[in-house]
């Protein structure tokens, strides 16, 4: 009877690790769900650069005592099309703060000229170094703020009608209900 090398069970061993960690990733919470290192904390810095004659706004509007939200965009983000008439709506009730990010300005002043302008406020971010600064892993997100200034919730992806209905506005709701 031939003796079975030790070297041979190598490899269905470290297969099988691979495969269980695999397994155990899959299962583990919401994939869609991206962490906010500033849930319950200030919201990070923002420096003041105008968009064209739109009003623009640094971080000292955050403690107005006011709700908001916090929407980063660009005119060549087509998500950031599809939430806009959202975004308009929403400013209705709260106000809604834009950055622009790593756009050309007369690109997005075209976007603003086209679809409406429901921002408050805009601040330009060409290089995209404040956007690392916040988390922002790709456009759009928006981030709800209390009016102390502290990031209540990180909404990635564009802001849809049933995403909004079961995500966004509850939070909006639950925050207005502490404000």
């Amino acid at each position: 009877m031939a003796k079975i090398s030790p070297l041979m069970l190598a490899p269905p061993l470290i297969f099988a690790a691979i495969a269980g960690m695999f397994m155990w990733g899959m299962t583990r919470g919401d994939p869609n769900e991206l962490p906010s290192a500033f849930l319950g904390r200030g919201a990070p810095d923002l420096v003041a650069a105008p968009l064209g004659d739109f009003p623009s706004f640094d971080t000292t509007v955050f403690a107005d005592g006011q709700i908001k939200l916090v929407n980063f965009w660009a005119s060549w983000c087509a998500p950031c099309r599809v939430e806009h008439p959202n975004l308009i709506e929403i400013s209705q009730d709260i106000p809604v703060y834009g950055v622009n990010q790593k756009d050309q300005p007369e690109d997005a002043l075209n976007f603003l000229a086209e679809l409406g302008n429901p921002f408050k406020a805009i601040t330009t971010d060409t290089k995209g170094r404040q956007s690392i600064d916040w988390g922002v892993y790709g456009l759009p997100e928006t981030f709800l703020l209390d009016g102390g200034g502290k990031v209540l919730l990180r909404f990635t992806g564009a802001i849809t009608k049933r995403r909004f209905a079961s995500e966004l506005g509850p939070a909006i709701k639950a925050a207005q209900a502490q404000n």
